[in-house]
């Protein structure tokens, strides 16, 4: 049986009233660009003022996900990762630049997107620009034979009935990496529950912070499970990964 971890959190964005805007003059589309705090650096994000998908702001799960992930950095570190629903790139660039992680971004088949996401790896000094796949869950993954070994996300749970596709994309994602034997498993303590725990290879670590109701999650969560992924809670955190030796133990 597969397993999955996920991470809701509750630390809020530190907003800057350092802001610009700027409109494009082929599509009208405007921008705002603003200045993030993250955990031991600030950041340069142009956001989309609008955008259908929602791929527009950086939301409140970001920033927890970020200080979640560095004091949990061993975890991560030497890991091949790939982000879904990246929208500005942000949390991918912070990581980049935290510790070099090899991380590719991926969201909506769109190119502003994309053009986006360029954009802001260059004013935050990463270049070339992190790799990115346009992807639509559900669809045939552009990369017939992928080989992360974490996949991250951050607010990806808005849209209910794209669950289906999601999880389908997950169980490709998971299913997709070849394990090797004697792969190091860093492990850490969650401080809400005294757990100890390891991620994976490959596991999928999301974090969210925007409100949606319990009965919508349970959807997702249920879907995970009727999947063949065994969900796995610990705290406000959650796991996923197909090694099912690798549960959580509790620790005295």
């Amino acid at each position: 049986m597969d397993i999955a971890l996920f991470s809701p959190s509750s630390l809020f964005a530190n907003d800057d009233d350092s802001s610009s805007v700027e409109e494009t003059t082929e599509t009208q589309q405007s921008f705002v660009e603003r200045k993030h705090q993250f955990p031991g650096m600030e950041l340069m994000v142009r956001e989309f003022s609008f955008h259908q998908l929602n791929a527009n702001l950086l939301w409140p799960g970001t920033f927890a996900f970020a200080e979640w992930l560095v004091q949990n950095r061993p975890l991560i570190e030497g890991r091949h990762c790939i982000e879904l629903g990246s929208g500005t790139g942000a949390l991918a660039i912070f990581l980049r630049r935290l510790c070099n992680l090899d991380i590719t971004t991926s969201d909506y088949n769109d190119q502003e997107i994309e053009e986006n996401i360029t954009y802001n790896c260059r004013v935050n000094g990463i270049a070339p620009a992190l790799p990115h796949i346009k992807h639509t869950w559900g669809d045939v993954f552009p990369c017939s034979d992928p080989d992360w070994d974490l996949i991250i996300a951050s607010d990806i749970l808005l849209y209910v009935k794209q669950y289906p596709n999601l999880i389908k994309t997950l169980l490709f994602l998971l299913k997709s990496y070849k394990t090797t034997e004697n792969e190091s498993q860093p492990r850490a303590k969650d401080e809400t529950t005294g757990q100890s725990f390891s991620l994976p290879r490959p596991s999928f670590l999301m974090s969210w912070r925007r409100r949606i109701g319990k009965e919508d999650e349970s959807l997702f969560f249920t879907g995970c499970e009727d999947a063949g992924l065994e969900v796995m809670h610990l705290g406000s955190r959650f796991i996923a990964s197909n090694q099912e030796k690798l549960l959580p133990t509790a620790t005295k």
